[in-house]
């Protein structure tokens, strides 16, 4: 019996390893009742993923994560979208040139600080147009400047470090907005980076929900028990949907399984009710 969905992953259309059609053949032997490909400001693998899922026994969720502007890192998964919407397609397209220009300050930036790399030693990890910093990173990593992926962004490429370019960005409010005009859900995704209390944050949710939010994440790998009873005490409070996932991204956090998180991640299959 299947029990279990993931409805936040990523693909090598982004900043994965798995391609889109390796994640639903991985979340179909694992078991998963459904899956979502959630990718990073692009939906280039919503038709690979699909194809793949129509051949097998699990429901797949065509979706997104876009990234927003915000002191704090702020990111709204679209579910249930429609890839081919005019608006979702458009705003793609100015997050994959903004990617190019970006990618070419950070290897100058980096080789400007002595760091030895180059574009195409990251494209090895790449794929079409989703080359980015985490690419950048494996690299880094191969060539001795740090010892993980999460390191190299910890050291050389996060916000306000050496290898950091400011990226395109757009508000929380026209996230929602472009999802739900396409046919999405707006969930708040890993509801704990935006480091507020809990009062600040149920506020905050109230601000976002008047925009069109539909709910949060509930469930996510890095949660603390009481971290997610809160957030799903919050959906109940505020009449919003539950959702959650693993934010999967094969090796490029290999302490993440698909599904389970750290090993102890549960989404119950019952939350697509809501949906």
């Amino acid at each position: 019996m299947r029990e279990y969905i993931d409805l936040h992953t990523h693909s090598t259309c982004s900043d994965g390893s798995f391609t889109p059609k390796e994640i639903i053949a991985h979340a179909d032997e694992i078991g998963l009742y459904a899956v979502a490909l959630t990718d990073h400001d692009n939906i280039d693998g919503i038709l690979e993923a699909k194809k793949e899922a129509l051949k097998r026994d699990i429901i797949f969720i065509p979706g997104i994560e876009i990234s927003c502007d915000f002191s704090s890192e702020l990111h709204i998964v679209g579910l249930n979208i429609d890839c081919e919407s005019e608006k979702l397609v458009n705003l793609t397209n100015k997050f994959k040139e903004d990617r190019k220009k970006r990618n070419i300050n950070t290897i100058k930036r980096l080789n400007d600080a002595g760091i030895d790399i180059n574009l195409e030693e990251a494209k090895k990890y790449s794929t079409g147009n989703a080359l980015g910093r985490a690419h950048i990173a494996k690299v880094m990593v191969d060539k001795g400047y740090a010892s993980s992926v999460k390191d190299a962004f910890k050291k050389y490429l996060g916000k306000g470090k050496v290898g950091y370019s400011n990226e395109f960005r757009i508000s929380y409010k026209d996230a929602i907005s472009v999802i739900k005009e396409s046919g999405g859900v707006a969930i708040l995704a890993h509801c704990h980076y935006l480091n507020m209390n809990e009062d600040e944050f149920i506020e905050f949710i109230k601000e976002l929900k008047s925009y069109g939010l539909n709910g949060l994440e509930g469930y996510y790998t890095e949660y603390t028990k009481e971290q997610s009873d809160f957030y799903i005490s919050v959906c109940k409070k505020l009449d919003l949907i539950i959702s959650g996932g693993s934010d999967f991204h094969g090796d490029m956090k290999p302490d993440i399984k698909l599904g389970k998180g750290f090993g102890n991640l549960k989404v119950p299959k019952t939350l697509l009710d809501n949906f």
